[in-house]
């Protein structure tokens, strides 16, 4: 994909060249997917790399360890190995994320794609593959594995049959090396004899074969105890004596200080030379390491060192022999380089082993954003419970950090009583700047439970909360400073379940005082959601010019204080605004502004919130072609957050049944209806229940359309909301008037009047409003048997300069844009168009007349 080979620095030992094992991968590698697969000590990993250093392969070496079962973990693993050879592409890794989901997948194939030579051979190592059993990770890996790419070949080290699906495996094929293959023969017994200057008789010769049975780490302990002396071998009873052996034949050799060292580095996963040296101190311990070089060995591959399985696991038996302090200092150095080098799971870890939580709490708010995975927050969670109470007493930020947590992981009960017993606490100790601080962020996570489980129960008293956290921003030194000032917004910003009347409202007057009071704590967090929360509720009830006018309050407000996700959501009600009232120019504006929007730091569901509002955009405005592949999943295990699963949910029920996938429209909202998705919101209760009313309607089944009908009748009819039956359109109208024909609906006949009228105005500004569109965008679309490609202006200005003949690092300098940049834009002007390469690109441009 995006790896080179770089140099293999030799160790002082000469290695036995075993030219039946190379030529087995020879054939192996031709194949797409190669098992390498054996026991401890059978040299697995040692024959593959001895095989690749002598080939010419763009080379990638992924080695797996216990850890890599964590999500978060795993991809800092497989990103810093990326790294070693391509930085930029392991940022762009970084960025996407680990991919959990086929959505995550897609952008994640993306980058690969971009950056494959057709001409080069591509191998990429998976070691160790036994250890990896979490589903995710395994599916990440099978994905990966079995994604078809003619010259690229994944190899599989490990010491069972790894559990990859081979149905998926289309091109190639798949090879194996066992443990068979790998033993060592007589002849190479004896070649290996050879090469360590040993002259042992036949019946010596014989007798070490027999009892290794080929085993690659035996023979070589027997070749150290033939080295002491060579005229007696009595049998070693190898495989039940193997650490005395090691001990007797390897570690008498070494002096105190190299054991300790060897010591220290089985209690770390990072073998990086720069770690080791911090480690080693001034003793230059690595010069010292003859004795132990055929199991201590620098991978370039790796850019680290490896130490083999086997005397890792006897080194870790040793451990007891390091001082608590020593193993303290190691941990902590580990710690340190992980924190520099991005690998922040393991320096969590690290420091928790350090017992050094004050280090870890700045180390997380330096490396993390709020939002963070519910992986990652388990292993937070397993950390702060670890901790020692005066540990908390000595730093009350822990306290914050711990809650926070419990949030994230929706405890909200366990959360609130903790903080309770925390806030009293901390205000019985006395005022201190320290003290004050904590109190402030836990009186804000106080706030943050009420807020979040009020959907539920009604009660808006957490607004009294957020007042007493204010209290505290100026006594306590300064204003908090979260990991990340974006707002997150879901689903609804109206957080309410009840669809009794007033209940709205009631939610909006408790977001007017807690938003000012969040803001000025947390650094203009939450700054425009209250008057976002009245877009919504105006744009609901189909009072639109209301609806546009605080939505740009919203969007003017979150502009100041960067609440990036709070302006996307105001500039998608604009844009619903805009095709109500048929104003095609409004709505060619506000999406220009959603589709190139620059990228924001810290706003980790900005490419997903562009997917969701654009495909919206595609579906209602009929470029359902145009909507992201990964909206199109029939059946997809999102990782989003709960309540933005919901609007992803909807944008996926719209696409289906405009397909007239009935059946997928069904189990997309079943799915998604209870109180933690779409079906939490009395505004998701009642589109679920309108669009479920017309796919029934659409499949003949007129009694089941009716009685969802009646169902969302009567969750809208308190609170008057009318939106998701009108942007239902057609579809809804032909549904009323169906229903309007009938008796006895139990539902009221002017509001089905009322609706059906609304649905038909709906219909008729919605086409103006495509049609004023399509008209103003005539310079940057082309019509081809109904398909019409638009492109954004950065598109244009990309094909402009194809069409002069630049070459695409012209195009980056002029428009000041990278180069892997402009690969993109290029690859989804192929996309629009339908263009096989640059010249058909062109072609079909200038046929539609897209350069006038």
């Amino acid at each position: 994909m995006f790896y080179s080979n770089v140099p293999i620095n030799q160790s002082n030992r000469v290695y036995l060249e075993r030219p039946r094992v190379d030529q087995i991968l020879e054939q192996a590698i031709k194949r797409s997917i190669v098992f390498v697969s054996g026991g401890v000590g059978y040299g697995k990993t040692h024959a593959v790399y001895s095989f690749l250093r002598k080939c010419h392969f763009m080379t990638c070496w992924i080695q797996f360890s216990e850890r890599d079962n964590i999500g978060a973990r795993f991809w800092e693993n497989f990103t810093g190995a990326v790294g070693v050879f391509s930085p930029n592409a392991a940022k762009k890794l970084m960025e996407t994320g680990f991919p959990e989901t086929n959505r995550k997948f897609e952008y994640y194939l993306g980058i690969p794609q971009m950056e494959v030579l057709p001409d080069r051979k591509y191998v990429f190592i998976y070691d160790n593959f036994q250890l990896i059993r979490d589903k995710k990770v395994l599916r990440f890996l099978e994905y990966t594995i079995t994604t078809s790419f003619p010259n690229i070949t994944s190899i599989l080290i490990s010491r069972n049959e790894p559990p990859i699906g081979m149905e998926r495996v289309t091109v190639g094929g798949v090879a194996r090396v066992t443990e068979e293959d790998l033993r060592f023969t007589l002849d190479e017994t004896a070649a290996f004899f050879e090469l360590q200057q040993l002259k042992v008789s036949a019946e010596t010769l014989l007798s070490v074969y027999r009892d290794t049975e080929g085993w690659a780490f035996a023979t070589y302990l027997a070749a150290l105890a033939l080295n002491r002396d060579s005229t007696h071998y009595a049998g070693m009873g190898v495989r039940s004596n193997i650490f005395k052996l090691i001990e007797r034949e390897v570690m008498e050799d070494t002096g105190s200080d190299v054991r300790k060292f060897l010591i220290k580095l089985s209690l770390i996963d990072h073998l990086a030379p720069e770690l080791l040296g911090e480690i080693q101190g001034e003793k230059n311990l690595l010069d010292q390491m003859d004795a132990v070089d055929a199991f201590f060995q620098f991978d370039a591959y790796l850019n680290a060192y490896r130490i083999h399985p086997l005397f890792l696991e006897f080194l870790e038996g040793k451990q007891g022999e390091l001082e608590e302090g020593e193993m303290r200092e190691t941990y902590m150095k580990a710690a340190e380089w992980c924190l520099k080098n991005g690998q922040k799971i393991d320096a969590f870890t690290y420091l928790e082993k350090a017992g050094n939580y004050d280090r870890f709490l700045l180390a997380v708010n330096e490396t993390l954003p709020t939002i963070v995975s519910e992986s990652i927050a388990q292993i937070l969670l397993a950390i702060c419970e670890k901790a020692p109470p005066e540990v908390f007493e000595r730093n009350p930020g822990l306290y914050v950090l711990y809650t926070w947590v419990l949030i994230t992981l929706r405890y909200f009960e366990r959360a609130t009583g903790e903080l309770r017993e925390i806030i009293a606490k901390l205000k019985a100790q006395g005022p201190s700047a320290v003290n004050d601080r904590a109190l402030l962020r836990c009186y804000i996570n106080l706030g943050l439970c009420g807020y979040l489980t009020s959907i539920f129960t009604r009660d808006y008293s957490f607004v009294d909360v957020f007042e007493a956290a204010s209290c505290y921003t100026d006594t306590s030194g300064r204003a908090a400073e979260p990991p990340e000032s974006i707002a997150q917004v879901g689903f609804c910003v109206c957080r309410v379940y009840a669809h009794e009347k007033g209940e709205i409202e009631k939610c909006i007057a408790a977001l007017d005082k807690m938003v000012p009071c969040l803001a000025t704590a947390y650094n203009g967090c939450c700054w425009g959601l209250n008057d976002l929360a009245r877009s919504e509720f105006a744009l609901f009830q189909g009072r639109f010019d209301e609806a546009g006018h605080h939505a740009l309050v919203s969007l003017r407000k979150a502009r100041e204080r960067s609440q990036y996700e709070i302006e996307g959501f105001a500039l998608f009600y604009l844009l619903r605004v805009g095709l109500a009232r048929g104003d095609g120019e409004m709505v060619r504006e506000i999406f220009k502004q959603i589709e190139e929007r620059p990228g924001m730091p810290g706003f980790i569901n900005q490419s997903i919130l562009r997917d969701i509002m654009s495909g919206w955009f595609f579906v209602q405005t009929r470029q359902r072609g145009r909507v992201a592949s990964w909206l199109k999943n029939e059946f997809e295990e999102s990782d989003l957050n709960s309540v933005l699963h919901g609007l992803e949910t909807m944008v996926k029920a719209r696409y289906h049944l405009a397909e007239k996938r009935f059946s997928a429209v069904l189990a997309t909202l079943e799915n998604n209806s209870d109180r933690y998705g779409a079906g939490g919101y009395i505004m998701g209760r009642v589109e679920i229940k309108a669009i479920e009313a017309v796919c029934r309607y659409q499949m003949k089944d007129t009694a089941g359309a009716v009685e969802a009908l009646r169902t969302a009748y009567e969750l809208s009819l308190p609170n008057e909301i009318v939106l998701p039956f009108f942007e239902l359109g057609r579809t809804m109208r032909a549904l009323m008037s169906a229903v309007c024909a009938k008796a006895d609906t139990g539902i009221d006949r002017q509001w089905l009047e009322k609706i059906k009228n609304g649905a038909s105005l709906y219909a008729k500004k919605l086409m103006t409003s495509i049609v004023q569109y399509q008209s103003r965008n005539s310079g940057a679309r082309g019509n081809s048997g109904g398909n019409t490609a638009f492109l954004s202006r950065r598109e244009l200005e990309v094909l402009t300069g194809l069409s002069r003949g630049l070459t695409r690092k012209e195009i980056a300098e002029n428009a000041a844009l990278s180069p892997n940049t402009v690969k993109s834009i290029i690859r989804s002007i192929y996309n629009k168009l339908g263009a096989v390469n640059q010249a058909d690109a062109v072609r079909i441009a200038s046929a539609r007349g897209m350069f006038k």
